[in-house]
């Protein structure tokens, strides 16, 4: 009879990527059981499992896409629950595992370290513990400060209960770039769209998104840069890509639905550059609207298709393939162009097993999406920009939806969950499993002859 293995034995063969996708998992099996609960939903009944997997798998992978409207959905209790999901989700199971070990005394080992420095995309793992000890307090005074302001608006509006539930839960969401909203009691799937013209909460939870999509690398740093007086060029990439995505974002918008009735055409000047610019920060990764996002032009939905694919940055709460993934992958282009060998920025040259990884994250992300749209179109029998869409926005972990996520089939619904689940952890376990096997493996001992094959 075979003996059965010690499953400690078993967890301790496994690779820190591994851990990360089982413990991921985990979460959110752990959230669909709680939110499949008779007490978690409104009406006292139990929310289909598929139902209950989906919005789990959206909260955990902080993506903002759902299949019921969270607001009339779900109870107080199925609330709290989607907004601790949020949180894990966004900050990592492994960081609120790190933290309770502490507070009870437990030595942070070799093997938990090398899984934070994975978890946090890390070259090393030195100083890892110290980085979750940082990401846990930046977390709270960033939520705090969106806390506040966001009571300030909203306490006056709803009473001081549902107030300062509101400013938590959308603080908490906005920081984590989930998307997630509690409006739909006005009218379901709304989103902001009641606060379009609203600068308190256009500006405080654009703030909130750019802070979590920015990286707590990035903030780190910037927090020190009055006493180091230098930024690492990770940290110069991510703020001009950031920067140059928002304005980008903002101009086209507002150049293209200037005159859309159904989007900025009805819109004072002032109301329509809030609204772009709030929707050029929220559509890399963040999911919230105060657009109807069905009714933009086709040509706004395409460039909007192209800001989720990129998402947010290294770190971070966000998803996609991430600002520093394009940036290096220009810098080569624009070296390749001016025939050059290396690819420099900032006075930096960027490593060539860099721009490798950036081109096989980018690579990996394109055949998934093109694979799932694919499968969309066939499943759900609608056209293939409607498709990419959704497919882009679950993998971008960004949430926003023309309309098609409500109605997917119980197939379409599965494609989803398994983009959303991919696009959290899939490009970040690609890229530190490659540049783990560049830097520890050895080269070959045998080098083949060299040839040009024709490339252009």
């Amino acid at each position: 009879m075979k003996e059965v293995e010690d499953p400690i034995m078993i967890l301790k063969r496994l690779t820190p990527s591994q851990i990360l996708v089982i413990g991921f998992a985990l979460t959110i099996l752990t959230g669909t059981l709680l939110l499949s609960l008779p007490i978690s939903t409104e009406s006292g009944k139990s929310l289909p499992f598929i139902d209950a997997l989906f919005t789990s798998t959206s909260a955990v992978c902080v993506t903002g896409l759902v299949v019921v409207d969270t607001a009339t959905t779900f109870s107080t209790f199925g609330e709290v629950v989607i907004l601790l999901l949020i949180q894990i989700g966004g900050l990592g199971f492994m960081t609120f595992g790190t933290f309770f070990a502490i507070l009870v005394g437990k030595k942070i080992g070799f093997r938990e370290r090398l899984i934070l420095k994975e978890a946090f995309n890390q070259l090393n793992v030195s100083g890892v513990v110290r980085l979750v000890l940082m990401v846990l307090a930046i977390t709270l005074i960033i939520e705090g400060l969106g806390f506040t302001f966001l009571a300030i608006r909203f306490v006056p509006e709803w009473s001081w209960g549902k107030g300062l539930w509101y400013a938590l839960f959308h603080s908490v969401s906005a920081f984590n770039n989930a998307g997630f909203d509690l409006f739909g009691d006005m009218e379901k799937f709304s989103s902001l769209i009641r606060y379009v013209g609203d600068p308190m909460v256009n500006l405080t939870i654009s703030s909130l998104i750019i802070l979590g999509g920015i990286g707590f690398v990035v903030i780190l740093e910037l927090a020190q840069f009055c006493m180091t007086k230098r930024l690492s060029l990770h940290s110069k990439l991510v703020l001009t890509m950031t920067a140059f995505l928002i304005f980008a974002g903002t101009i086209l918008i507002l150049g293209t639905e200037w005159s859309n009735p159904a989007t900025l055409g009805k819109l004072s000047f002032g109301d329509k550059l809030l609204a772009s610019y709030f929707q050029s920060v929220t559509t890399r990764t963040a999911g919230y609207n105060t657009l109807n996002i069905g009714d933009m032009y086709p040509a706004m939905l395409f460039f909007i298709i192209l800001l989720m694919f990129v998402g947010a940055s290294p770190s971070s709460t966000g998803g996609g393939v991430k600002t520093t993934t394009l940036a290096t992958i220009l810098l080569a282009v624009w070296g390749m162009i001016r025939g050059r060998d290396n690819v420099v920025a900032y006075r930096r040259r960027i490593p060539y097993n860099q721009v490798y990884k950036a081109l096989t994250v980018t690579v990996a992300a394109l055949v998934l999406v093109i694979t799932i749209t694919m499968l969309l179109t066939i499943t759900e029998h609608t056209d293939i920009l409607t498709s990419m869409f959704e497919t882009v926005s679950a993998f971008g972990t960004v949430g926003l939806t023309m309309g098609l996520t409500p109605s997917l089939s119980t197939a379409g619904k599965i494609l989803i969950i398994f983009t959303m689940f991919a696009g959290r952890l899939g490009p970040m376990t690609i890229a530190v499993a490659i540049a783990r096997s560049l830097h520890h493996q050895q080269e070959p001992l045998i080098r083949f002859p060299e040839e040009n094959p024709l490339i252009g």
